[in-house]
């Protein structure tokens, strides 16, 4: 018979976290569409080289011989061989690097993120002008519509590689270096991310979301964020706080204002307000919240979240309700 986790997951399988399919080719965001501008100008320049270039062996191979001997004039070869790739290739190098000059004059940047790559999942702090954390959360990024973000990457242990392709391209996380990115995002909406640097066996669970909102309501995100997790309700989440403090969850995860204080994992102050679970692998709701706890190594193997296996279906549904309730 399958197990509980497995039984509860396989019930939520038509639902998906939010996010746009992540793509290059539908910037939102300046760094973005530069690059798709020169990936157009690439694809349709190599597909018209392609084309002349195949229209020439067709003539080389089939037409008749007086009218293909002009395919062996020394003219045609210096210039299609070695002067039209020089040209061809100098303009191409000179326009990206023009437009990677105009992508490097900005404006200081409006707010500061500090993302930490970790196993497999994404450490993130929001820090003030003078390097201060102001709040940690974890796998999802909330940004101002129309304003800079600089992004500090690091990595505890292994390289991975930070891209959001709807946003900028991709910037490598290195253990002891600190990396810097751009991002910004011109119309709201949810852009999916993604490690993009092979980083061990849940490499391709390693996802994350940002999320582009108007000015102010990111400004009433961000008040929130900073403040306490909210008290329990109920009976309920009563239950599931008492739980989560008795079984030591506090010994990986922080719950702001309770004495879970733990820095292997996730901060989970906030957690109910997420898009998504572990890294985006499951959308975050209550039933996915139960199942992560009873079958993580299940649906993550390796990963450092153990399975509780030791809960009864009542306590379950309590630290269910309680971690969806820090919104």
């Amino acid at each position: 018979m399958p197990s509980r986790p497995i039984l509860i997951l396989l019930a939520l399988l038509p639902v998906t976290a939010p996010g746009q399919v992540q793509s290059v080719l539908h910037p939102k965001g300046e760094d973005a569409a530069l690059i798709a501008e020169i990936s157009w100008i690439l694809f349709i320049g190599g597909g018209l080289i392609f084309f002349v270039v195949i229209l020439l062996a067709g003539i080389a191979l089939f037409a008749p011989q007086p009218r293909r001997e002009w395919l062996s004039h020394r003219s045609l070869i210096i210039g299609g061989g070695i002067a039209f790739p020089v040209v061809v290739l100098s303009a191409l190098l000179v326009y990206t690097f023009s437009s990677d000059t105009v992508a490097g004059k900005r404006e200081p940047a409006a707010i500061r993120i500090e993302v930490t790559g970790e196993l497999w999942w994404w450490r993130v702090r929001y820090l003030d002008a003078a390097g201060k954390v102001l709040l940690e959360s974890a796998n999802e990024i909330h940004l101002p519509v129309g304003k800079s973000a600089e992004v500090l990457l690091k990595s505890t242990e292994v390289i991975h590689s930070f891209w959001v392709p709807n946003l900028a391209g991709k910037l490598d996380l290195i253990p002891g270096r600190v990396n810097r990115l751009r991002l910004q995002a011109d119309a709201p909406g949810s852009f999916r991310g993604q490690c993009a640097e092979y980083c061990g066996a849940q490499h391709a669970k390693m996802a994350l979301y940002v999320i582009a909102e108007e000015p102010p309501a990111f400004e009433a995100w961000l008040a929130a964020q900073m403040r306490p997790a909210a008290t329990p309700r109920d009976d309920l989440q009563h239950l599931g706080q008492r739980l989560f403090l008795d079984n030591r969850c506090g010994q990986c995860h922080t719950v702001r204002g309770t004495a879970a204080a733990g820095k292997l994992g996730p901060d989970l102050t906030h957690v109910g307000s997420r898009a998504s679970l572990a890294a985006g692998t499951l959308p975050n709701n209550p039933g996915t919240i139960a199942g992560w706890i009873t079958g993580s190594q299940q649906i993550k193997p390796g990963s450092r979240m153990p399975s509780f296996n030791q809960f009864s279906g009542h306590e379950l549904r309590g630290l269910a309700a309680y971690l969806a309730s820090l919104q």
